[in-house]
């Protein structure tokens, strides 16, 4: 299961249902619609839509549930996090998640501590 990695600062407003969309730059789409990923200090995220988007296409509409005031915050800090070669280089996604609730997270951390010959057999 891929994990999504975040600062800090972001953990608490992901729990709290705040911060439900990152941008990410990549080389290609590494996750999809549908698909869990893995937050370390959150739990388990449902992926809801993957988009590859412009940067200078972002508005404020994007910055808010990624957690910035403007799209201007959002627009500095994603070039603090990528270098002026990676923007280049690399296309950038909008994802937008969910973190699951809370039965969903314990049932698959049991999931994972499981021995993978009983996971087979479920």
């Amino acid at each position: 299961m891929p994990m999504l990695l975040f600062k800090k600062k972001f953990l608490n407003d992901i729990r709290e249902g705040r911060k439900t969309q990152t941008i990410r730059v990549w080389k290609f789409r590494h996750m999809r619609a549908g698909q869990r990923s893995y937050i370390p200090g959150v739990g388990y995220i449902q992926i809801d839509e993957v988009e590859a988007v412009s940067l200078d296409d972002l508005s404020d509409e994007d910055a808010i549930p990624d957690g910035f005031t403007t799209v201007e915050e959002l627009r500095a800090e994603i070039c603090r996090i990528y270098s002026g070669q990676q923007l280049s280089e690399r296309k950038v996604f909008r994802i937008r998640f969910h973190v699951l609730p809370a039965a969903e997270q314990t049932r698959l951390r049991e999931e994972r501590h499981q021995p993978r010959s009983a996971q087979s057999k479920g």
